[in-house]
């Protein structure tokens, strides 16, 4: 990224320095799922004949081993297990990743440990396995409670299926989040919001509600379905928000609804400008040191992961943040965020003053996009509406 136009040339000198480290948190990937998702751009791979658990297990933990030297005594908060489709692992082998997990960090005794799962893959057997291994959060990808929508979305399970999940999840954990998505194939208002509905009679303590985006790469961007247009994708956003708000949960990023003290801590590391370290195929990491921030990037196909991890070399890329990058990447994290972020955070984050945004701050707040003060900065309600829009601001360039 070009060095920003505001930045004063003896800032950009300077090296960085940080008070304190960022909080760090962990991320193991699972790059597998029974079918791909015509909709999906993350890194995963339809499991044709299996999965390697016990060879990939062994790289899991042989990939942390080897990224210790750069996180050698820092306290990890929270651990999120994702994908791909995590729980086509057995309980064993998440219970095995997780006990050399504790073995070889100092996770924090109240640590926030987050497994994916696919309706489509539940076992009553299996959850009940997880939760005996150490997970404490458990999200499962439901996506639509619709039939017809799900064969759209080309998902593996059915609404009963979906249903039958939650069931059995809420035996065993009782800290759940349910993905949802609106702005489906051929989807109305009311079936969008009757989702958020039936998700309700279960009274899950998060939810996430993405809009369906055509993300290149996904089989959706070279065949586009009939989408709806931006004004019923729109009402469909605020019927969401209006009914999730008068159920008590707290709209606090772009996507994330909660219930008092049910936020997602690992996701709010994300947006907080923490630290992360990424571990499995394809899994990024973003790692700070007194005097550096530097983000790496595993191999990305299975295969050549598992190989690269035999030569002790998962890491594939790797390069230094500079300071102007830090300003940006932290200002696409937390303006996600509703209630803002506090000038003192970006200090702490970046080890900059805010001051080096004057003017892209103002511009945003001269057109309604952003509220602040001297100590407190928020996107208003049309900035989280136009979340695009007031992004842009920041990456622009002279």
């Amino acid at each position: 990224m070009a060095n920003h136009p505001l930045l004063p040339v003896g800032l950009k000198a300077q090296a960085i320095n940080f008070q304190a480290l960022p909080p760090l948190s962990l991320y193991i990937h699972v790059p597998w799922c029974v079918r791909k998702c015509p909709y999906c751009d993350f890194n995963s791979h339809e499991a044709k004949n299996g999965l390697p658990e016990q060879e990939y297990v062994a790289a899991l933990i042989h990939d942390l081993e080897l990224a210790l030297p750069q996180i050698w005594g820092r306290k990890v908060y929270t651990v999120f297990v994702g994908g791909g489709t995590p729980s086509l692992l057995s309980a064993q082998a998440i219970e095995k990743i997780l006990a050399a997990v504790r073995m070889l960090l100092p996770l924090d005794v109240n640590a926030e440990i987050t497994l994916e799962a696919n309706p489509g893959t539940v076992e009553a057997e299996r959850f009940a396995g997880y939760r005996s291994a150490g997970v404490n959060r458990l999200s499962l990808g439901i996506q639509s409670f619709n039939d017809a929508h799900l064969k759209a979305l080309g998902r593996i399970h059915d609404a009963d299926e979906a249903r039958r999940a939650i069931e059995i999840a809420q035996r065993h954990f009782d800290n759940i989040n349910l993905d949802l998505m609106y702005g489906l194939p051929q989807q109305t208002l009311e079936q969008a919001e009757q989702d958020v509905r039936t998700a309700l009679e279960f009274a899950p303590p998060h939810l996430s509600c993405y809009h369906l985006t055509l993300e290149p790469n996904t089989l959706f961007h070279r065949y586009p379905p009939a989408l709806p247009d931006d004004d019923s994708s729109s009402a469909m956003q605020q019927g969401i928000e209006q009914l999730l708000a008068a159920h008590g949960y707290q709209h606090y990023e772009t996507s994330a609804f909660a219930q008092p003290k049910k936020r997602s801590r690992h996701n709010l590391n994300y947006w907080q400008f923490g630290d992360y370290l990424g571990i499995g195929a394809g899994a990024h990491s973003k790692l700070s040191f007194p005097g550096k921030v530097l983000r790496q990037a595993r191999h990305k196909q299975p295969q050549a992961y598992l190989d690269a991890v035999t030569r002790h070399m998962p890491v594939q890329s790797e390069h230094e943040l500079g300071r102007d990058d830090l300003a940006f990447e932290f200002m696409m994290n937390v303006l996600r965020l509703n209630q803002g972020f506090t000038a003192a955070l970006f200090t702490e984050r970046t080890s900059m003053p805010l001051q080096i945004l004057r003017r892209e701050l103002e511009q945003a707040e001269q057109r309604g996009l952003l509220l602040r003060d001297h100590q407190h900065i928020a996107p208003t309600q049309m900035g989280q509406r136009f979340l695009n829009d007031l992004l842009g601001i920041f990456l622009t360039k002279d």
